[in-house]
Parts: structure tokens; sequence; C-alpha cells
């Protein structure tokens, strides 16, 4: 039986025993393109309460609204712990989209519902591994948002929970949908830029001090043991939770995972790199103006990758004021470089620097997936016409591409932390004879809310 099931159906004794064999049925079958496809959307925080809906970051409300866009796809229900985004964030999501789903507070009696064919997940990232692990136990296909795992090891499991559970799983690095990121994969794949040797890529963007907030009890509404599910046992705090809870270790991923995991995923599929690196090394800090912090993770740091061939990534994250944040990615090969900014590719050719050939269109390559309000998201349409047909290998951002970019942010945070490079093994997913590294590959996990041994 799935760990969700045991931990949640001895709890819940209404569920019966036909409804169980229900969930377990092998929905393998291809679906035809006017059958419709049920969707639960889990997580669509909405910032402060009272302000406007769009201005919350919520990445939960992006998938409701490119959901809604796409023919012959309903959404079942919308799944939050804050009960208080219920009269606040879905009303103005129903206004602007339409539909008129469910509410649930747990995800485990959405996934025990036959009629919901997939999920999407915008929770914190603490949450990501074992919400897409459950779902692909209970027969649901999964979209989750980056970073796809908390950890190395999560990031694993997931791959395993879905090539077991033949469930097509898709990671949220939309720019794997952008036309002209992949016309630029081409150019490189066929010779373009000669041998490849460097690439790097940055994060930049000033973020407010978020200060300190004393514990207190959660607001009512906001149903705090299921948010922290698998995170140790701390007392509610408002700095842990909406947004900020991405610069605290137990839950986030720090601006490398949070933003980081896009320009490092592009980096990757543009040079190819098909392993882990084999040494990482990262410093930086958390540089505020002076005043205290409840903030763990660095707002700076500078994080570089060197991959057993001797090609070198390089990932900076900028958290204060500096140069324009379109300084895009850079890749450097033996005849020749590549700069991709949002929009723009420029291929330099030679010792002269000669203009290369052109590469896309100056225009917005609209489509990959990007804020709220929604145009084309050509992400989740993937995602969805995978689900039809059941060929995860169509998928652009499938799992393990997901995880193997996310691992990347992983391994830069643990050389941060140490304060020292790391040597890794691709093969076996463990640091080179450094017991210290790999005690942080995983968690200590929080009963019930654990990722066991086999998925």
């Amino acid at each position: 039986m799935p760990v969700y099931r045991r931990t949640f159906l001895s709890r819940v004794p209404a569920l019966t025993a036909g409804l169980a064999a229900a969930v377990r049925r092998e929905s393998y079958a291809m679906l035809s393109p006017n059958e419709t496809v049920n969707v639960a959307v889990v997580g669509i925080r909405g910032g402060n309460e009272g302000k406007p809906v769009w201005t919350s970051r919520g990445r939960g409300q992006d998938h409701y609204a490119s959901l809604s866009a796409l023919p012959n796809v309903r959404i079942t229900h919308v799944v939050d712990v804050d009960e208080r985004h219920f009269s606040t964030t879905l009303p103005h999501l129903k206004q602007q989209w339409g539909g008129d789903p469910k509410t649930e507070i747990d995800i485990r009696r959405v996934l025990d519902d036959p009629d919901v064919d997939a999920i999407t997940i915008a929770t914190p990232d603490h949450w990501h591994a074992l919400m897409t692990i459950w779902a692909c136990q209970a027969g649901k296909d999964v979209y989750v948002e980056k970073p796809v795992s908390h950890n190395v090891r999560e990031g694993r499991k997931m791959v395993e929970a879905a090539r077991t559970y033949k469930r097509v799983v898709a990671a949220g690095t939309q720019r794997r949908s952008q036309l002209l990121t992949k016309q630029a994969v081409e150019f490189i794949n066929g010779g373009g830029l000669g041998k490849l040797h460097t690439g790097r890529c940055s994060v930049f963007g000033a973020r407010d001090p978020i200060g300190t907030t004393s514990d207190d009890a959660p607001p009512q509404g906001v149903h705090y043991d299921l948010w922290l599910g698998p995170a140790p046992a701390r007392p509610f705090n408002e700095n842990r939770f909406h947004y900020t809870w991405h610069w605290f270790w137990d839950y986030g991923t720090s601006e490398l995972g949070n933003n980081g995991i896009h320009v490092l995923d592009s980096l990757r599929w543009l040079m190819d790199r098909r392993e882990h690196p084999r040494v990482v090394f990262s410093t930086g800090g958390l540089y505020e103006r002076g005043e205290p912090t409840d903030q763990e993770t660095p707002n700076t740091q500078y994080t570089t990758f060197q991959y057993a061939d001797g090609v070198v990534l390089h990932c900076d994250v900028r958290g204060w004021f500096t140069e324009p944040s379109d300084a895009g990615l850079y890749v450097y090969g033996t005849e020749g470089w590549m700069r991709i900014t949002d929009g723009k590719v420029s291929v330099h050719l030679g010792r002269k620097n000669e203009p290369g050939p052109r590469i896309g269109s100056d225009e917005e390559d609209e489509g990959a997936g990007g804020s709220a309000p929604a145009r084309r998201d050509r992400h989740m349409e993937n995602f969805i016409d995978c689900v039809r047909s059941r060929k995860w290998q169509d998928l652009n951002a499938e799992i393990l591409e997901g995880h193997m970019s996310t691992s990347l942010c992983h391994l830069g945070n643990i050389s941060y932390r140490l304060r020292r490079s790391v040597a890794f093994d691709s093969t076996r997913e463990r640091f080179v004879g450094d017991a210290e590294a790999d005690a942080l590959l995983s968690r200590v996990y929080r009963p019930p809310f654990v990722i066991p041994s086999t998925v």
C-alpha cells in the first residue's frame, strides 16, 4: 500500500475499500484529445491578505490560469493549507479564468479521488518530492514546480517513482519550452561554437531584508502541521511562512534553488551536460545593511561546477544592486561564444568577434509559461499533451532533467554551507569520502511525512 494511504486511511475510515481499489487503477491508456483531463492545483498562495491577487508571486495562480486556457482541461480541486485563500485568492481566479473547483486542505484526500488524472504542485520546496511520490503511487500524473526537490536524494526518488508507476512527471523549468533556447541548442549541437569549455549564468535582483519576527500562534485558517509536512517541528513564524520561507534551509533552497535553477537548467541544456559535476565550490554570504535578520540563506552566492571532462559552469546570485537583470547566459567554445537574454540570441565568432548567424527573432518568445496573467503556456500545454499520449519521453522538462538541474543547486548549497569545495561521484550520487557532505544529500523527516527507501 502506498505510504500516503497507510498514514491517511488509518485516520479516515469513511473511505471505502472500493474507492481504495479505484485509486490504485493502472490508468496507462492513451486519452483522446477530446477527452477531459481533470487536474488538481496544489498551492495557490495569495500573498499578504488584502493585496491584489496578481502581486503575490503565487505560481499556483499561474497554473490555474494556464490550465484554464487549455481545451478539454478541467480544474477539479484547489488545494491549500491556508484556508484564507479560498475566500480571497480563489474568487479572483474564478472571476478571471472561470471554473468552479472544490477546495481541500489535505492533498491525500484529492489523491483518493478516482476522477483526478493529474496534479500540479506549487507548494514550498520541502513538499515537492513527497507530494510527487504520493501522486505517482495513487496513479496521478504530476507537474511539479522548480526546484523539483529539497535535496538530491528526493530528486532521485521522484525519478524512481515516475518510472515505477509509469507516470508522466514534468518539471516546472519553463525555459525548456522557449523556442529561442531550443534553436540555440540546435545551433550549438551542430558545432556552431566548436568544442564547448565554459558556461556562465546569473541571477540578479535586489530583495528587501526580511528583518526579524517573533514566533506566534498560526493565524486562524492555517493548518500549520500540514504546512510543515516533512520539515522539523518549529513554532509558527510569519518570516518562515508565505514566500519568505525560501530563505530558511528547512523549507527552501536559497535563491540558487529559487531562481538560479532556471538559468542553470538552461545552461546545462545548452552545454549538453548529462552527468553531475565532479567538483563544486560555492562561496558568498548574507550581506545586509546592519539590521538584524532571521534569514539563513545567502543573498549573494558564487558557484562553480567542474565536470570530469574539464568543462566549467558558473552561476552568480546577487541579491543587492548590480547591473541590469538581463545579463543573460553565456556559452563559450573554441570557435566563438553566445549570449542569450530574454528574447534575443547573439553569436560572436573568431578572434575578431564577428557576428554569427541570426538565431530566432528579436521579439519576445511568448508562451514558455511565465507569470500570470498567462498568454499561451507551452510548458503546461506540453505536459497535458503528454498526459493524453502517455509518452513521458516527449516532455520538454521530464523529471530526470529536473532532478539533474536541481541537483546543481543542492550541490552548490552544500558547498556553501560547508564553506569548502566538494567532490561528487555522479554515478553513485554520493560525495567522495565525505560523510559530512553526504549527510546533506537528504534530511531527517518528520513522521508521518517520510520518503521511504523504496518508492
